[in-house]
């Protein structure tokens, strides 16, 4: 008989940087093409100046995070390690993350992803709305306070 997993989602603090991060590197999909560009002190900023962030743990272990960037109405970002995904841990940080958005005050929320992959098609399962290119090599998605309030009473 396999033994049931606890799972928990709590918000961040900035003790659990190194472990946001490790699960960071850990994605296949939408992998930074610069490692580098992503480092420890960016979430310490956004944890503590720009905005918030949840981290999903099964049996006491980081395996996912959210993080909000408030001062920009933007999902920063929203990763679970590989070996997790699938089991609903994704869209309990998203809401989360989402319902402190909209309670903060903001109207509207952006996001820039891959096009074609497991995130394109979470975001679009979750009802954004895809607004189009940004830049290059994404696209990017909007999500509204009424759309978001119209999910919840469904």
């Amino acid at each position: 008989m396999m033994r049931a997993m606890t799972m928990n989602v709590r918000p961040a603090s900035t003790e659990d940087i190194p472990d946001m991060h490790r699960v960071r590197m850990s994605v296949v999909e939408n992998a930074l093409s610069d490692p580098a560009s992503v480092q420890p002190e960016h979430y310490r900023t956004m944890l503590l100046e720009r905005g918030r962030g949840w981290v999903a743990e099964v049996d006491g272990r980081i395996v996912g995070f959210a993080v909000a960037d408030l001062s920009r109405s933007n999902v920063w970002a929203l990763f679970v390690e590989p070996a997790h995904e699938g089991r609903g841990l994704g869209r309990t940080l998203h809401s989360a993350m989402l319902d402190w958005m909209f309670q903060s005050g903001t109207e509207l929320v952006w996001l820039s992803t891959t096009p074609g992959t497991r995130a394109d098609r979470f975001y679009r399962a979750a009802q954004w709305v895809c607004t189009g290119a940004h830049g290059p090599d994404e696209v990017r998605f909007e999500l509204s306070r009424a759309a978001w309030e119209s999910q919840r009473r469904d």
